[in-house]
């Protein structure tokens, strides 16, 4: 198994990279936030897995070694492909999806492309033990929580955002600022935070 990859980012695409590595070009499926922040000639190194088909071999790569585990982790509840767990990574934040799952909140989840409420029930029934005691150990609770809680009102703007590009995080961090400030339409709501998020 190729546990790990480091070489040359050689093209970008959406979802997929091709990674030079002394030579020989991998194609390694990657999610739409990590795919959008390379750029080709840039050393990188992932964390991989590789699913083995019939008649394919597909490589997957995470910046980051704690993204591969909650990937492996989401493989293993019946019915999740790699393709699925690709797509919550791309959608989700690692502490988001933990903190979903562990909550039951299955409205967080179902916002995820191709994720619909009985999908997201079984993920969060086969994996909330496992990932219970991680959450408490990680110290994460208290910061995912606040990361989450947006005032009444504010999703249309928090979706506006994440068409226009912006992260989950980032979309949320903004308008927790807009919130506090009292932007009273959704337009205003995502002006508001249009101009906080430019400032960073």
């Amino acid at each position: 198994m190729i546990a790990m990859l480091k070489g040359v980012v050689w093209t970008c695409e959406p979802e997929k990279i091709i990674l030079n590595v002394g030579g020989v070009g991998f194609l390694v499926h990657v999610t739409t936030g990590c795919a959008a922040a390379l750029r080709p000639g840039e050393e990188k190194t992932f964390y991989t897995y590789l699913q083995v088909r019939e008649d394919d071999l597909v490589l997957y790569g995470f910046n980051h070694k704690e993204e591969k585990e909650l990937f492996l982790q989401l493989l293993g509840v019946s019915g999740i492909g790699p393709k699925a767990a690709l797509s919550i990574l791309s959608a989700l934040t690692v502490k988001q999806v933990r903190m979903a799952i562990v909550n039951e909140n299955v409205s967080l989840l179902t916002q995820v492309p191709g994720i619909g409420a009985k999908t997201a029930k079984r993920i969060i029934l086969e994996l909330k033990e496992k990932l219970k005691d991680l959450i408490l150990e990680s110290g994460d609770y208290t910061e995912v929580m606040a990361e989450e809680c947006l005032a009444p009102g504010l999703n249309e703007a928090l979706d506006t955002l994440l068409a226009l590009g912006f992260s989950r995080l980032e979309a949320s961090s903004a308008l927790r600022q807009v919130s506090q400030q009292q932007a009273s339409t959704t337009e205003d709501q995502v002006k508001e935070a249009l101009r906080l998020l430019a400032k960073r």
